[in-house]
């Protein structure tokens, strides 16, 4: 169908689906979006509360030390909440905020999706679990998940733009905080209260639960904290074929018909859960906690060809045994954890003081049928003091320190990066000032970064430390009660990682041979935002747009040349620029007996480039055991960057009526043919989504909800452009998922 009619047929059905559940008319009464463990409101406060998924503008941004509502932050950022996280939540994070503006996912898999903020991916987006580092090493590699579980978060913030004042040189590009209150901070408001989920799905033969539990002692000082999630999934259902029309022609392949309609070797099992316990008194709390990830997921592309007589087959125990026979790639992922937070309030001259600590133990085997191929081990400790202090002179403000140590190996044929000792120390200042109707935001922060690492192999290479420094300032003008217009300016920093210097043979996660440059320097960001926000009555406008010129931009450049059957790239760097754009709309339209109707639409998109001219030599070694292969590469100083996301369009149209709530939504994701050299465009496709929900309070103040959420409802091929899998891994084809929640 063309894509006009499909979106015509998107549009009808959000008119159509709104109007088909007021045929039911259900009873007013009953809160749409409880939070979770939350005392029930009484019965005329229910039914407003009914007309209001969440008032996100409202919900306490914790990534920072000085914590303020979305609403009133200057610099910008996005926060996923009550209902809207429930329909949102994924298999992976990045897929999660995946429908923020301004915010995309990686694909490496269902198991597989790391946040993508504004262009920025990889090392340039800081994920983190109630501020701090998630402890895993999916900058690494592409394939390496992060492990935070999504479905246990109670929110989760996207700070956008250079977050390095606040986390360091990880976060040039943006942080993603999901606050999961795994440690807990405050008593609970009753003795015992949670929420629980079970669901299936449709298109992989999903079957996740999960369960939370939240308590205070008697005494009210006794405060604990336990959750728990498993989830298994199959093959996952696709349109056509694996692989791309494109790829096959390249190759000189005939598509196989016994191959259609199914992604091999996407499988997944996750495991989760977390014990955590805290004393809570009346200045402060201290408490510990204690968690645990463990995952397998296939790495699809990477598996060989069913054969004719292979039948297509959900069930998880037997496609984990059907991968290890033909010798799929898959992986088995563990992470321990644990955490001691403590905080302390009214010290004199000093408003609180907060001290976080983790210490993480993780683990990454990559298995090609049942035969090791390369482990990956990561021992990391990190810490953070934030001390918030008095006005000073008209000034809020709080300093913070921060280090952290990784202790980083990989064994086997396929460890393309050596074995490092990473230490990082960071010191950092923020406040903030109002001027009637100004509000000025200043910070700095200076960073030591230490790389030490493994000179065992045939060719020594020196081990390196930085020095960085980034400077903000942040003006926002409250023009009226209705109007804010916003002004940021950074200059942000970034030190390599140890994978962009110290990279040397085959990836085969992304097919290609990776060479690092032992001799790349830090990268700086200069960044412009311009933002403003309108609101008036039922109606909220948002519209930003930024300019980011960095020099000496760390980047991944493909060579041309073929190496052990598969492309040469390697790491280099040289000066870059980012421009792009946001805006968003919000309109309550209509609010009577019919119900409550929401109009939210939004598109983002961003340009990235080199900024330079003509062309720079390159002078690249290849070890092929005890010698190497020579090449001199021409790279041109100008042009695309390689894997950036397109622009897109999107819209939903929300419906409430007492206890029924229903939304139907389409993203629309443009062509990307905007593509570095020997990079292949990717075509444009259409999302669509819908979710359905019918809650219901009990008198003895519980609730339980019902749900049906459906995406890919066009059941269209999808191909990340993001994604090194795109020509062999599109996205799920259609599928519905159903379930029930409880809340008590």
């Amino acid at each position: 169908m063309p894509t006009p009619a499909r979106l015509a047929l998107a549009l009808a059905a959000a008119l159509a689906l709104p109007g088909a559940a007021l045929a039911v008319q259900p009873p007013d009464g009953g809160a749409t979006d409880p939070t979770p463990g939350s005392a029930p409101a009484p019965a005329d406060e229910a039914a407003q509360d009914d007309r209001h998924v969440k008032d996100l503008d409202s919900v306490i941004v914790t990534a920072s030390p000085l914590p303020d509502t979305a609403e009133n932050l200057i610099r910008p950022v996005e926060v996923l909440a009550g209902a809207r996280l429930d329909e949102a939540k994924s298999n992976s994070l990045g897929n999660t905020v995946n429908k923020l503006p301004g915010v995309q996912s990686s694909y490496f898999g269902p198991g597989v999706g790391r946040p993508i903020i504004r262009g920025f991916d990889g090392a340039r987006v800081q994920v983190l679990s109630d501020g701090l580092g998630s402890g895993d090493v999916s900058t690494v590699s592409v394939d390496h998940a992060v492990t935070i579980e999504p479905f246990l978060a109670d929110q989760i913030e996207v700070l956008k733009g250079p977050a390095t004042l606040l986390y360091g040189s990880g976060a040039i590009g943006g942080a993603v905080n999901v606050v999961d209150g795994r440690v807990p901070q405050a008593a609970t408001d009753e003795p015992l209260q949670g929420r629980a989920e079970l669901r299936a799905g449709s298109v992989n033969d999903e079957k996740t639960g999960m369960a939370r539990l939240d308590g205070t002692s008697a005494s009210g000082n006794l405060v604990f904290h336990f959750d728990a999630l498993h989830r298994e999934t199959g093959d996952y259902d696709i349109p056509g074929y694996a692989e791309s029309a494109e790829h096959m022609a390249e190759e000189g392949e005939a598509p196989d018909p016994a191959t259609r309609g199914t992604l091999a070797n996407s499988a997944l099992r996750t495991d989760s859960g977390a014990l955590g316990v805290s004393w809570v008194g009346d200045r402060g709390f201290l408490g510990v906690g204690y968690s645990l990830f463990n995952t397998r997921y296939g790495v699809p592309g990477h598996e060989h060809a069913h054969g004719e007589g292979d039948d297509h087959d959900h069930d998880h125990d037997h496609d984990e045994d059907a991968h290890a026979e033909e010798g799929g790639v898959h992986i088995v992922m563990d992470q321990r954890r644990g955490e001691l937070r403590g905080g302390l309030d009214d010290l004199g001259p000093f408003a609180s003081l907060r001290v976080k600590l983790a210490h993480t133990d993780y683990t990454h085997t990559e298995f090609e049928g049942d035969e090791v191929g390369t482990v990956f081990e990561n021992e990391s400790t990190e810490g953070r003091v934030e001390l918030v202090h008095r006005p000073w002179a008209g000034w809020d403000g709080a300093f913070g320190l921060q280090w952290a140590q990784r202790d980083f190996e990989a064994v086997g044929d396929e460890a393309f990066v050596p074995a490092s000792q990473t230490r990082d120390a960071g010191l950092f200042w923020i406040g903030h000032r109002q001027f009637d109707a100004l509000r000025l935001e200043l910070g700095a922060r200076h960073d030591r970064n230490e790389i030490d690492i493994d000179n065992t192999g045939p060719a020594a290479r020196p081990d390196r430390d930085f020095n960085t420094t980034s400077l903000s300032a942040a003006l926002r003008w409250d023009v009226s009660d209705a109007l804010h217009l916003s002004l940021g300016l950074d200059r942000a920093q970034r030190s390599p990682t140890a994978e962009e210097l110290y990279s040397g043979g085959l990836h085969v996660a992304t097919g290609s041979v990776e060479l690092g440059d032992a001799g790349l320097d830090p990268e700086t960001a200069n960044r412009a935002e311009i933002g403003a926000h309108w609101h008036s009555g039922p109606l909220t406008l948002g519209a930003s747009l930024y300019h980011v010129r960095y020099a000496d931009f760390i980047y991944l450049a493909d060579t041309g040349i073929d190496e052990h059957d598969g492309p040469l790239r390697a790491w280099t760097q040289d000066d870059a620029r980012f421009n792009g754009a946001e805006a968003s709309m919000d309109w309550a339209f209509a609010d009577n007996d019919s119900g409550l109707w929401n109009l939210r639409l939004f598109g983002d998109v961003v340009r990235a480039e080199l900024s330079g001219s003509g062309t720079r030599q390159l002078d690249l070694s290849v070890p092929h055991g005890d010698h190497a292969h020579a090449y001199s590469v021409e790279l041109a100083r100008g042009g695309n960057l390689p894997r950036i996301a397109p622009w897109r369009v999107g819209g939903e149209l929300r419906w409430e009526r007492g206890p029924l709530r229903a939304s139907l939504g389409a993203v629309r994701y443009a062509e990307q043919d905007r593509v570095a050299e020997f990079e292949r465009a990717t075509p444009g496709y259409t999302l669509v989504d819908a979710h359905l929900a019918w809650h219901a309070d009990t008198a003895q103040g519980n609730a339980w909800e019902i749900f049906l959420d459906g995406s890919n409802l066009l059941d269209e091929e999808a191909r990340v452009h993001t994604s090194f899998l795109k020509d062999v891994a599109p996205l799920p084809g259609r599928g519905v998922s159903f379930g029930a929640r409880v809340f008590f």
